[in-house]
C-alpha cells in the first residue's frame, strides 16, 4: 500500500519497527504512515507486571500494535501491544505481506507504462485503494474477475497494463463444493438421455463444473468459483439443468449436498 501521510485513527491496528527503548517505554516507527513515530508505554507492553522491558521487545523487531490515542495538535500517537489477540495479529501480519507483494507488482505496472515505480503509486494506488480497500485486493479482483475489472476502470489507461500485471502473477482464490444427483430413466434411450443430462449440469459453465460417475444412477457434481455465493448459483444452475433435462424425457431425478 503507497505510504499515509496522514495519522491513524484510533483502534486501527498497524505495522511497526522498534526504533528506541526506554525504560518507561518504547518508540515505534509506523512503517505504513510518512515518517510517523508513536510511542508505546510500558504498561502497554504486556498483560501483567513487565519487569524488564527488553524481555518483550527489542530494537529492529517488526510488531503488530493497536492504536489507543491519537492527538492531532501534538502529532503524538500512543499504541498497545497488549490489546490484541495472536489472530488479529495474524491477519494484520498477512494483510502487510500481501501489500508488499502488491507493490513489487506495481513496478511491472510501472515498467509497462514507463513510469516510475512512485509515478505509477500516484496514478493508480489512490483509486484502486478506495475501490478495492488495498492495492492486494484490486490485483486479486483483476485476476480473478476480469471482466468486472475491466467494467469498472474502462477509461483508465494502466488498466490493461495492470490486467496483465495481474493475471500472470495472481492465482485467483476459489472454493469448492460439491453434490450428489442420482438420475434414472428406465427407457429403451435412457442411457442417452442421462448423458445428455450430465451433459446439460457441465454446459452451465464448463470451466467451473465437472461431473464425476460415481455408481449409477449417482454422479458427483464439482463446482469451483472464486466466491462461495458465486459457487453455490453455478451448483444450483447446473443441478437444475440436468433435472429439466432428464425429466424432459420422462426419466427422474434427485440432488443432495454434500
Amino acid at each position: 500500500m503507497p505510504l499515509r501521510a496522514e495519522l491513524p485513527e484510533e483502534g486501527e491496528l498497524v505495522i511497526g519497527t522498534v526504533t528506541s527503548i526506554r525504560n518507561f517505554g518504547a518508540f515505534v516507527t509506523l512503517d505504513e504512515y510518512t515518517k510517523r513515530e508513536a510511542f508505546i508505554h510500558l504498561s502497554e507492553v504486556a498483560t501483567g507486571w513487565v519487569k524488564y522491558i527488553r524481555d518483550h521487545i527489542r530494537e529492529g523487531q517488526k510488531i503488530v500494535a493497536r492504536v489507543l490515542r491519537v492527538d492531532p495538535a501534538k502529532n503524538q500517537i500512543d499504541l498497545s501491544l497488549k490489546r490484541i489477540n495472536d489472530h488479529q495479529r495474524r491477519e494484520k501480519v498477512q494483510a502487510w505481506k500481501n501489500e508488499q507483494r502488491a507493490m513489487r507488482l506495481v513496478d511491472q505496472v510501472a515498467q509497462a507504462l514507463k513510469l516510475t515505480s512512485d509515478e505509477a503509486v500516484d496514478l493508480i494506488g489512490p483509486a484502486l485503494v478506495e475501490r478495492y480497500l488495498s492495492l492486494f485486493g484490486a490485483f486479486e479482483v483483476a485476476s480473478a474477475d476480469p471482466k468486472r475489472f475491466q467494467k469498472e476502470n474502462e477509461k483508465a489507461p494502466w488498466a490493461a497494463a495492470f490486467l496483465k500485471v495481474a493475471q500472470e502473477n495472481i492465482v485467483p482464490p476459489h472454493v469448492t463444493i460439491l453434490g450428489t444427483l442420482e438420475i434414472v430413466d428406465p427407457g429403451p434411450e435412457g442411457v442417452e438421455h442421462v448423458r445428455a443430462a450430465l451433459l446439460a449440469a457441465e454446459k452451465v459453465d464448463p470451466e467451473a463444473v465437472d461431473v464425476q460417475y460415481v455408481g449409477a444412477p449417482r454422479y458427483r457434481i464439482r463446482v469451483q468459483a472464486t466466491q462461495y455465493k458465486l459457487a453455490e448459483e453455478t451448483l444450483k444452475k447446473s443441478t437444475e439443468a440436468a433435472l429439466k433435462s432428464i425429466r424432459s424425457h420422462g426419466g427422474e431425478g434427485s440432488f443432495a449436498r454434500a
